[in-house]
């Protein structure tokens, strides 16, 4: 069974850093393109970030550039997302997902998801 499952989430003030980690177990994450998706409430999931199988890091949303940074363990079979000088903007609930093509910031284009975790950056 395929399975991904982020951690590292929390409740930081702004400037804060974060390292979200997600970590895969079923199949080998370096034949995956990983991306980083988040949501906030009462918005459509969107992407951020994502990793190809050759390690090869793209940022979609442009609030992002310079501040997130994804990176991947094939040892450890993980992909982290490290998340700088954090804004109360970047609240929500950020995902993991997988997939066997190249990167998109598409999510529907996606197969596989974890369950989400939150960060919550706030004074």
């Amino acid at each position: 069974q395929l399975t991904l499952v982020e951690s590292g989430g929390g409740l930081v003030q702004p400037g804060g850093t974060l390292r979200l980690s997600c970590t895969a177990s079923g199949f080998p994450l370096d034949e995956y393109g990983i991306g980083w998706f988040r949501q906030a409430p009462g918005m459509e999931r969107e992407g951020v970030s994502c990793i190809s199988r050759s390690g090869d890091a793209i940022n979609y949303v442009e609030s992002v550039e310079g501040r997130f940074t994804s990176s991947r363990d094939n040892a450890k079979n993980t992909i982290y997302l490290q998340v700088n000088s954090l804004k109360p903007e970047d609240t929500g609930v950020y995902y993991c997902a997988a997939r066997l093509l190249g990167c998109t910031g598409t999510a529907k284009f996606w197969h596989y998801w974890g369950q989400g975790t939150q960060v919550t950056v706030s004074s």
